[in-house]
């Protein structure tokens, strides 16, 4: 017996509630659970950033089509777009940590390893 697929709108409802009920566990955790939350959210292949992209990429898509029919107003394909590309960037930021965060998905939270030196925070700038 197959399952029939669920309503769109109310499976995009049921993310957003349970992004926000991620949002707020995550402020309550110890700081070593939520680091391990944290490094599965910016897994690159199975994070809730890369998922983001994945929907913003598929959305711009859309948007761009409907535009081009007359359906959407453009500027609507190009924030998506934008948005996208955004995203993406921000995922690509992190390709420079993706070993650290991915030995840190991995760890079971009840493993308690030895923090890292405390180092000062550094603003990089993109130009």
């Amino acid at each position: 017996m197959t399952h029939p697929a669920p309503d769109p709108v109310r499976l995009a409802d049921e993310i957003t509630r349970q992004l926000g009920r991620l949002t707020e566990r995550l402020a309550q955790l110890p700081s070593d659970e939520a680091t391990f939350v944290l490094a599965r959210i910016l897994d690159p292949d199975e994070g809730v950033l890369g998922g983001i992209t994945s929907l913003m990429i598929a959305g711009s898509q859309f948007a761009k089509a409907q535009a081009e029919y007359g359906r959407l107003p453009a500027e609507i394909c190009l924030d998506l777009g934008r948005a996208a590309n955004e995203l993406n960037d921000i995922g690509l930021d992190f390709d420079e940590h993706r070993a650290t965060l991915h030995h840190i998905s991995r760890q079971p939270t009840t493993t308690a390893a030895k923090p890292p030196a405390p180092a000062p925070l550094v603003v990089r700038r993109h130009r």
